[in-house]
């Protein structure tokens, strides 16, 4: 069986203050995100990537350009790779969100949705279609994303089932899985 890299890496920190709920919005990146690309791109020579795909979010395109320059990877920008869709609550910090809709979503993060938003079942479905797509090429690749999709992308590629409330990466950082070629994909039940 053939196997070949894949390194999953979180956009660098963002210049918001902590605890605001954040997915689909724009935000910047804070100051000094260049060096991380900087270590980033030794990560990918190393593993020989060939393609980047990015989130169409600014704040990972922006990194995603400067490490494609820097690499020669051919950069693919792939709306699939956007983080969870928070609806209403995009922009609010966690604590002004209605207690008991947080307790739900909790309860179950695969079915809730914030107001106007995305359930986790979505997120899964759209991060397994990616996952599947880039998969079948069995190109060595980089993928620039969000906590969320990451998660997700993190376990189909230790061949586990996603589970929603998995720690995240942390921002700025990577992981490199070595995926077989041949190798069958969980079936779908996220765990959350």
């Amino acid at each position: 069986m053939q196997s070949f890299p894949v390194l999953l890496v979180r956009h660098a920190p963002v210049l918001l203050p902590e605890g605001v709920c954040y997915g689909r919005q724009d935000v910047a990146l804070r100051p000094g995100w260049e060096k991380i690309v900087s270590g980033l791109s030794v990560l990918a020579k190393g593993a020989v990537c060939r393609v980047l795909y990015s989130s169409p979010a600014q704040r990972c395109r922006d990194m995603a350009q400067r490490l494609a320059l820097a690499t020669g990877m051919e950069l693919r920008v792939d709306p699939r790779l956007a983080e969870l869709d928070f609806g209403r609550w995009e922009g609010l910090r966690w604590q002004d969100i209605e207690r008991r809709q947080l307790d739900e979503w909790a309860r179950d993060p695969s079915s809730f949705a914030p107001p106007e938003g995305e359930s986790g079942l979505a997120l899964c479905h759209r991060i397994t279609d990616f996952w599947q797509d880039m998969h079948r090429k069995g190109e060595a690749a980089c993928v620039l994303s969000h906590g969320g999709p990451l998660r997700i992308l993190s376990a189909l590629a230790a061949g586990e089932q996603p589970e929603l409330l998995a720690p995240s990466m942390p921002q700025g950082f990577a992981r490199l899985f070595m995926v077989e070629q041949a190798a069958t994909r969980p079936a779908l039940h996220p765990v959350g």
